[in-house]
């Protein structure tokens, strides 16, 4: 099923594909390629293509800090998740103390402390902000989340894709290498 462009459900979509994507060397992908940031930790790269490929405007979110700045400017930043919206974390002990990683809403429940993300450039135990691979984490709302900002999304009613939880913090279930084009 193909979800309707603009919309959350679209943006989820097209991330969900990308689970298992790792890398072509450090740093090398064709999000970076598409940010014109090829060489660099691509977690906001990876955000910024899955937007563009799903028909959803948002701004840049290659420098993470720079983006949640951005989020809260135009008044679309908030503190509760939402499908679709933009996690922004900061990993506590990590030795940066900013905001350093983004992820893509794709599950929560009110009230409890998980939420469901589709990260790029994270890994499954090692560096969690550069870990080379789109994976589905789950990640504390206490602990790592700073805020959400929330894209201006084309209104949807209707079924969302589904996130396999044997996916969530797994090794990813098929590897996909991007080869860089022919020059």
């Amino acid at each position: 099923m193909t979800f309707p462009n603009g919309t959350n459900a679209r943006l989820i979509e097209i991330a969900l594909a990308e689970v298992g994507t790792i890398e072509e060397g450090d740093n090398l992908t064709k999000y970076g390629k598409f940010t014109k940031a090829d060489g660099l930790p691509w977690c906001g790269s990876f955000v910024n293509w899955c937007a563009a490929q799903a028909g959803v405007k948002i701004h840049s979110v290659v420098g993470t800090a720079i983006g949640a700045h951005k989020f809260k400017e135009i008044n679309r930043w908030s503190h509760l998740p939402s499908l679709g919206a933009l996690a922004f974390m900061d990993f506590p002990h990590d030795g940066v103390d900013r905001i350093s990683h983004i992820g893509i809403v794709v599950g929560f429940k009110h009230g409890e402390d998980t939420v469901t993300l589709i990260e790029g450039n994270t890994s499954g135990t090692g560096d969690q902000r550069n870990g080379g691979m789109v994976m589905v984490k789950q990640r504390s709302l206490k602990r790592d989340i700073v805020g959400f900002g929330v894209p201006k999304f084309v209104p949807y009613q209707g079924e969302y894709p589904v996130i396999e939880m044997s996916k969530v913090a797994a090794k990813p279930t098929k590897e996909t290498k991007w080869n860089k084009p022919k020059q």
